[in-house]
């Protein structure tokens, strides 16, 4: 059977195929064949030759049929873990004879599923056929994959034949983002960042110059040299400027620890801790970026969410410039002290064996993660010192 395999496989792509019906009317067509010599009785040969006839038939029309035949794909969407992905592929028939009795099958990667099939029952010339499903996720990551397959057995269905067609596919699936009401980790940071700034007489929260993000109704106490007069005036009420505000020094790093020797399970959850711990701060209007060993320093919603859908531990390890505030995700406490001043740490390890070495370092206060409770509510918990 192993050696019978690759070679079906190889005709059902080059050629075709035979189906069981087909090796059963060509073991009966054998059959009467040798009757017919014995016997040298003429219908006999007749019956044979029939049935050589629709063997030969039956293994030259699958082929022809998915000549002419194209499959294009549509993007797809990108989703958080859990949610389903909408995977939309169309087949065109470019022919001048409508096809029928097709079978596509989408090869997805193993980590995603299992090839999803659909039949169709037919597709006119010059016509094309629509497929969209849904395909569940469960884990984030970068998906890729490249064929679709069309099959066929029409029209007798005594042989099978099939066509690779190269569509490549990228599926990016986000990691959860917790919804956090409030997180110390970010506070506090915001809180001393801010306490620093109004110090050297800087307040962060003005917000008299800068580009113009929106406009919005006048409220109580608003400078009257923001008012935009025309669109006030088109609007029959009072409309301001709302400027971007100057957030100087109040900027954080929340940097994943990508580069080190991790759990699977616990990089999962930093994964989902470090996105968390990103569009809260964002909530809190204060500059925020991401760190990875393999990407460096980046910002901006998609930019963050596909850094850390494709991200791996064990990274290439990439210098990171300690100037700001870190919020450092790690498995390891051996680099904690390092940290520059104002720092935050997360560390996933066993908390018996984590104490004793991050206790001594109270300037840089954090947290310890432990497997048995939610991530949420001990992302919201306050820090250890």
């Amino acid at each position: 059977m192993k050696m019978i395999k690759p070679i079906t496989n190889w005709l059902e792509i080059h050629a075709s195929s035979p189906a069981y019906t087909g090796w059963v009317l060509a073991g009966i067509a054998v059959c009467f064949f040798g009757a017919a010599i014995n016997t040298m009785a003429g219908w006999l040969y007749a019956i044979s030759g029939v049935s050589f006839a629709l063997l030969g038939i039956a293994a030259f029309l699958p082929p022809r049929s998915l000549n002419g035949l194209s499959v294009t794909r549509r993007p797809i969407p990108p989703v958080s873990a859990g949610d389903d992905l909408i995977l939309e592929l169309e087949i065109r028939n470019q022919t001048k004879q409508p096809v029928s009795l097709l079978q596509v099958a989408d090869i997805l990667p193993f980590v995603l599923g299992k090839p999803v099939q659909q039949g169709i029952e037919s597709i006119a010339s010059q016509e094309s056929y629509r497929w969209v499903y849904d395909q569940p996720t469960q884990h984030r990551g970068v998906y890729r994959w490249h064929n679709v397959e069309l099959g066929t057995g029409a029209p007798l269905g005594l042989f099978w034949s099939r066509r690779q067609h190269h569509c490549e596919a990228t599926a990016i699936v986000y990691p959860t983002v917790l919804p956090l009401t409030t997180c110390p980790l970010v506070d506090e940071i915001g809180q001393a960042e801010s306490n620093r700034s109004e110090y050297r007489g800087k307040p962060l929260q003005t917000s008299t110059s800068g580009l113009v993000r929106s406009l919005r109704p006048y409220r109580l106490g608003d400078p009257t040299r923001l008012i935009h007069w025309r669109t006030s005036a088109r609007y029959g009420e009072l409309r301001v400027r709302e400027l971007e505000m100057v957030t100087s020094g109040q900027e954080i790093i929340i940097a994943l620890d990508s580069a080190g020797s991790w759990e699977a399970e616990n990089f999962e959850q930093a994964v989902i801790a470090a996105a968390s711990l990103y569009f809260y701060a964002q909530r809190q209007q204060l500059q925020v970026q991401l760190f990875t060993s393999a990407t460096g320093l980046v910002q901006g919603d998609r930019s963050v969410l596909e850094t850390l859908a494709a991200t791996r531990y064990h990274e290439d390890a990439s210098k990171l410039e300690l100037r700001h505030p870190l919020i450092w995700l790690t498995q390891n406490p051996l680099g904690l002290s390092q940290l520059p001043q104002g720092s935050r740490w997360v560390l996933w390890q066993d908390i018996q064996s984590a104490t004793e070495q991050v206790m001594v370092n109270r300037d840089y206060p954090g947290m310890i993660i432990e497997k048995e409770q939610a991530l949420r509510s001990q992302l919201q918990k306050p820090l250890d010192s």
